[in-house]
């Protein structure tokens, strides 16, 4: 079964001071993380304070890259698609969609790759295919 890209079919994602950053990167193709400059542990979803010490936090590009962790085929949607945690290589795990892959050779461990995809108004959403190679 293949898995296609959903681009310009993603809802739109909540709009917030504290997403603005992330977003305007996003639309420039840069994918940002949120790092605690006290323990130094990133994190996903971005947010201010750092969820594992409550310490203060900033805005570091990160290299799209990871491994899927778990992931599930929604078969019965049409069309289907996946949804996955990715274990990021800088450390987070992130609730993500794979997409334009084949949902028969999608495996726990797979390396994939960051692609931005559209919501419907334009808003770039981070999701993964893939690695090539």
């Amino acid at each position: 079964m293949r898995i296609d890209s959903r681009d310009g079919l993603w809802p739109d994602p909540p709009e917030s001071p504290e997403s603005a950053a992330f977003v305007a990167a996003a639309r420039e193709g840069r994918f940002l993380l949120r790092r605690c400059t006290a323990c130094g542990k990133a994190h996903w979803y971005p947010r201010a304070l750092c969820p594992h010490c409550l310490g203060e936090t900033a805005w570091e590009e990160a290299s799209g890259r990871g491994t899927v962790y778990s992931y599930t085929v929604l078969a019965r949607e049409a069309p289907a698609r996946t949804i996955a945690y990715v274990a990021l290589e800088e450390g987070p795990i992130m609730l993500t969609s794979l997409v334009s892959c084949d949902a028969e050779s999608l495996a726990v461990g797979q390396a994939v790759t960051l692609v931005f995809e559209r919501s419907q108004n334009g808003t770039p959403v981070p999701c993964f295919r893939p690695a090539a190679g």
